[in-house]
């Protein structure tokens, strides 16, 4: 595992990006990349472009919960130069040895609930009622969650509702509002349901919030998975998925890493460069980047500079 400071990392993945990156990787290149749900909104309309105008690369964007992203590429569905997922142990837990060996952490983020402010699930929020008080009276289907066996923003709100559970004394509370929320299978679509008026909230990341123009009730650090000083209280809870992979509560970070399998590796280190290097972006749409980014496993000198 490769050790270095932030300062120097940035300034080695500033070197060489912009226009004169396109000259050795050839104005013709594009990158594919597959990516979490939540990033969506950002690699299409921000970071895509802008990535393309200073490299002259193209980039192609699928966007699926985490864990769906996974079982695509080991079962040989998706065959993406660039893997970018918003849980690090569960890339390095199902990828590594046999798709890739190394990752860089881009960003964290946090959990917490967007709603529609006129609804009676919103109205409680904005006047001051306790989000798990409005949470548990909700009609069934209310509230939406990502599918916990596909994402980890669906288990990290299951995470949420047991510590919630825990911090507040709340007898049962955790199942009942898990079995009476709707589960979304498809990440990019969870805000939908919530602007059309068919839900009334959702729980989300930080960034989906904004990337909708929602309001967003942020849950306390005890359980938003921001804050790695809670790391060990994250970890008191744990989700096990269909397939039988088991998650444990842990401080959200967002990676990135070119698969061995790459049609354009050249491309997606370049890629993965430029995203390492996207601090101020991330940071206006949402993310937190203070930290970051780090390095994990036997980066390509191509990515880090060095």
């Amino acid at each position: 595992m490769q050790s270095r400071s932030r300062r120097s990392l940035l300034a080695a993945l500033s070197a060489g990006c912009g226009l004169g990156a396109a000259g050795w990787l050839g104005g013709g290149d594009s990158v594919s990349v597959l990516a979490a749900g939540s990033l969506a909104v950002l690699v299409d309309d921000h970071l895509g472009t802008q990535f393309e105008s200073e490299t002259g690369i193209g980039c192609r964007g699928e966007y699926y919960g985490t864990n769906a992203v996974m079982r695509m590429v080991k079962d040989g569905r998706k065959y993406p130069d660039v893997v970018v997922s918003a849980d690090a142990d569960l890339l390095r837990d199902r990828l590594y040895d046999t798709h890739t060996t190394w990752d860089v952490s881009l960003a964290s983020n946090a959990v917490g609930i967007a709603y529609a402010p006129d609804t009676r699930f919103g109205g409680r929020l904005e006047a001051g009622d306790p989000w798990y008080e409005v949470a548990r009276d909700a009609d069934e289907g209310d509230l939406a969650i990502s599918d916990p066996d596909l994402d980890p923003l669906g288990y990290r709100a299951i995470h949420a509702f047991r510590l919630a559970e825990r911090e507040h004394g709340l007898d049962g509370f955790a199942e009942a509002v898990a079995d009476a929320a709707y589960r979304e299978p498809q990440e990019p679509q969870l805000l939908a349901g919530v602007e059309t008026g068919k839900r009334a909230a959702a729980v989300v990341y930080r960034n989906m919030a904004a990337d909708h123009g929602l309001p967003f009730h942020a849950f306390p650090e005890a359980y938003d998975f921001s804050n790695p000083e809670y790391a060990d209280r994250y970890a008191e809870v744990s989700y096990t998925t269909d397939e039988g992979y088991t998650a444990t509560g842990r401080p959200i970070v967002y990676n990135a890493t070119v698969l061995e399998s790459a049609d354009s590796p050249a491309a997606g280190r370049e890629f993965v460069r430029f995203l390492a290097n996207a601090g101020g972006p991330l940071r206006e749409n949402g993310f937190e980047t203070e930290g970051f980014p780090r390095t994990h496993g036997d980066v390509p000198a191509e990515v880090t500079g060095g």
